[in-house]
């Protein structure tokens, strides 16, 4: 089966990540890329946004997703978001990269992880 990629770059969140409880006393500016495959033939065949994934309704979520919350590492954070992702918008697999801006001394921090609808399938069993 062919699979196609929604691709969601660089989006620019806030949330409360860090081991030391003063890191995540406030939210700090992190950058989001999320990669989700998924047949849309059927979507450009009838150009219907209910036979794909909406990107818009991904976007909105992830903007809202840190509210209330934290996490101390990223790697539980990309995962969370993959989780999310995965129950609420179904794609093949997802991809998500998490970047924080904490070293000074590097442009970036970053963790990607991949997962597949089996996977979360077998998380839940």
């Amino acid at each position: 089966m062919l699979m196609n990629k929604i691709i969601i770059s660089e989006l620019e969140v806030f949330y409360r990540v860090g081991v030391p409880d003063a890191e995540r006393a406030k939210p700090q500016r992190l950058l989001i890329n999320v990669e989700m495959t998924r047949d849309f033939a059927a979507a450009a065949r009838a150009d219907a946004l209910t036979k794909t994934i909406d990107y818009d309704a991904v976007t909105r979520r992830l903007l809202k997703f840190g509210e209330g919350r934290s996490w101390k590492l990223m790697e539980k954070l990309a995962a969370d978001i993959a989780e999310m992702i995965l129950a609420q918008f179904a794609p093949g697999t997802v991809c998500v990269e998490v970047r924080k801006f904490i070293v000074p001394e590097a442009r970036y921090v970053a963790v990607q992880l991949t997962r597949t609808a089996a996977d979360a399938s077998a998380e839940r069993s």
